[in-house]
């Protein structure tokens, strides 16, 4: 059975109306939950309030608590019940001053050793006594070394008492205080091993995975697409070590030394690289060194002449390399150029398809801002009875995704398994030349109707034929998906059912005869192929011979 497939990336993202969505339909899997700020805030203080009602502690101390937790009530419960004494000692939060302050008017302050007013001075939970200017001081420095505050103690050296958001209000000014207020708010995403921020430039949304370990991708409400468990852009169905290793090499310099090995010869004299791209063989290094030589034997110039081959050939290079002298560095220089070539062509499709993917994004935008409600008016239609015209544009825009993505697991497939390879590229040229159809109807036809004075017969024609090639390049992406996600199994399953029907077809045709095929009831021999596939006359996919529908339009054969 096929997995859902993961289609558009807006979706129901568009009729969210409540403080977070789970994800529905088939498209989605229910898998993840979209935060917004108020969200996280509203989360953050519920979890808050719960620890404080059932321990009976502060906020402050809820809070210190939920963060050494990683904002996990059940692990904070769990660890207070089972001995309360060591979780007070561990984090800082006492029962009772660890030292008594005299009962005079003045107090000294333990940091600038001033004398104070009993009224200026401040102390935690432990009782150590400081001036306002001091706490204020020392929690202002705190938070502006970062998230470190969220975990302030005491100033005094030998102290551990916790200092609680309650006292950082209190003391510090208002900047200040919404600083730490974003610290604890960001560390309520951070430290949650089930949520994790949009990565997308100037999102605030975080989201809150609660799927299983299946599918990743998740869509935010900004509607940039990503892998929950490595944030990258999605990536289905490609698997994270894969995309890893593919990001890495198109920012590495390993092709660009390939390019150099594959292009470039280096000075006999300098070692610098020199590419030769076009004139005869006399090669002259730059300045400084200005060395003259021969580009195929490296020799140098002056040694050459009318003799040696003239300006075009090299009569010692050929006699060299007879004697296997270059062998060596020709076949380093042929391996490089050989993995510069396939690099080349695996990225150059990858980037564009990321290209068409993009522009796909931008005419989707466009169709439903500006030319749905045109063509609502042009064809005298509700916009909801035109949702195909989007839908199709959602499909493509998932698509170039999808098959962006395969270019790097095609770059990746070992080439000894020729079998997986054959399979691969059959079923990617498959749904990529389903994808170019819809494509080309999508942007190309859909022009005529967008520019006509007033409804059109042809419209509806238009509507089924789109809505056509949107269901059936789907299922041609769905094939694919499921496929690579299963590492091509289908493969092994055909060998191993391809050998034993060539054991019984040989025994067959040993006792009929004669080898040749019959037509079966129902099917059309011009579109049956000697491996007995038959191809659809409305899709052109390649069915089975033992199918009675197409597996991938379910239209009847003929």
């Amino acid at each position: 059975m096929l997995k859902p497939f993961v289609s558009g990336t807006r979706g129901i993202l568009d009729e969210l109306n409540s403080y977070f969505i789970v994800s529905k339909g088939p498209l989605f899997q229910n898998n993840f939950i979209i935060l917004k700020e108020s969200d996280i805030k509203q989360r953050q203080e519920e979890d808050i309030t719960s620890v404080s009602t059932v321990l009976s502690i502060s906020r402050a101390a809820s809070s210190i608590l939920l963060r050494y937790y990683n904002w996990s009530v059940s692990e904070v419960h769990e660890a207070w019940f089972a001995d309360e004494d060591k979780v007070r000692k561990t984090f800082g939060l006492l029962k009772k001053p660890v030292i008594q302050l005299p009962s005079s008017r003045e107090l000294t302050c333990g940091i600038c050793f001033e004398a104070f007013h009993r009224g200026s001075i401040r102390s935690a939970a432990c009782g150590h006594p400081f001036c306002c200017a001091c706490w204020e001081g020392y929690i202002r420095t705190s938070i502006s070394d970062g998230p470190g505050c969220l975990i302030l103690r005491c100033p005094d050296p030998s102290c551990g008492a916790a200092v609680g958001q309650d006292m950082i209000t209190m003391l510090v000014s208002d900047e200040d205080n919404r600083k730490y207020s974003r610290y604890l708010l960001r560390s309520y995403i951070e430290n949650n091993k089930k949520t994790k921020w949009c990565p997308a430039p100037g999102c605030d949304n975080a989201v809150n995975f609660v799927g299983d370990d299946e599918n990743y991708d998740v869509s935010c409400l900004c509607s940039y697409g990503f892998c929950w468990n490595c944030t990258e852009e999605a990536h289905r169905p490609v698997d994270c070590s894969t995309v890893s290793k593919w990001i890495m090499k198109n920012s590495a310099e390993s092709e660009n030394m390939n390019w150099i090995l594959a292009n470039s010869k280096p000075c006999p004299k300098c070692k610098r690289p020199i590419e030769k791209n076009q004139g005869c063989m006399h090669m002259t290094c730059t300045p400084p060194c200005k060395f003259e030589f021969c580009w195929l034997c490296l020799g140098a110039w002056s040694d050459h002449g009318e003799r040696t081959g003239g300006f075009y050939a090299c009569n010692r290079y050929e006699a060299a390399k007879q004697e296997g002298v270059y062998d060596e560095t020709e076949r380093r220089r042929e391996m490089a150029k050989n993995s510069l070539e396939r690099y080349t062509h695996y990225y150059e499709r990858w980037a564009s398809n990321q290209l068409s993917r993009q522009k796909a994004l931008a005419d989707l935008h466009q169709m439903r801002t500006v030319h749905m409600e045109k063509l609502s008016d042009i064809q005298r239609e509700p916009e909801s009875q035109l949702k195909f015209i989007t839908d199709a544009w959602q499909q493509i825009v998932e698509c170039r995704r999808v098959l962006k993505w395969t270019y790097a697991y095609g770059y990746y497939l070992p080439e000894q398994e020729h079998a997986k390879r054959q399979f691969f590229e059959y079923l990617q040229g498959e749904a990529e030349s389903g994808l170019e159809r819809l494509h080309q109807c999508a942007e190309k036809e859909l022009q005529q109707f967008l520019s006509a004075d007033g409804p059109s017969k042809e419209f509806i024609d238009f509507h089924t034929k789109l809505a056509g090639l949107t269901g059936v390049t789907k299922n041609y992406f769905e094939n694919l998906v499921s496929a690579l996600e299963n590492g091509l199994s289908d493969v092994d399953s055909q060998a191993a059912c391809s050998g034993s029907s060539s054991k019984n077809g040989g025994s067959s045709k040993a006792k009929g005869g004669k080898g040749k095929g019959t037509s079966r009831a129902g099917g059309s021999s011009k579109n049956v192929d000697s491996a007995g596939m038959w191809t659809c006359e409305y899709c052109t996919y390649a069915n089975s011979k033992h199918s009675t529908t197409c597996h991938m339009c379910h239209h009847q054969r003929r």
